[in-house]
């Protein structure tokens, strides 16, 4: 269980790093450095189904404030704006 649980960090951090463009490469490699070695493997399966996600739609959560319209992904790109000290101003 410990070793498939590594595994998946370790494939994880490298899709997060290689995503083809440097902008997303830095906000989700960036992220997955210094938080998935602190994720159970709940949090890693959401941060899984992120990195599923199309780098156009990630940005627009993350830069513009859109939902991807599920709770825990939302939660999960709270984190990640909150991560690289991006808020939204009202």
């Amino acid at each position: 269980m410990a070793s498939d649980l590594g595994m998946r960090r370790r494939r994880a951090l490298w899709r997060s790093t290689h995503r083809g463009s440097k902008e997303m490469d830095f906000l989700l490699g960036r992220f997955a450095e210094r938080a998935l070695d602190g994720m159970n493997a709940a949090e890693i399966a959401v941060f899984e189904r992120l990195i599923e996600t199309p780098d156009p739609a990630i940005e627009s959560c993350v830069l513009e404030g859109y939902s991807l319209g599920e709770p825990d992904l939302d939660e999960l790109i709270d984190r990640l704006r909150r991560f690289h000290g991006l808020t939204l101003t009202d």
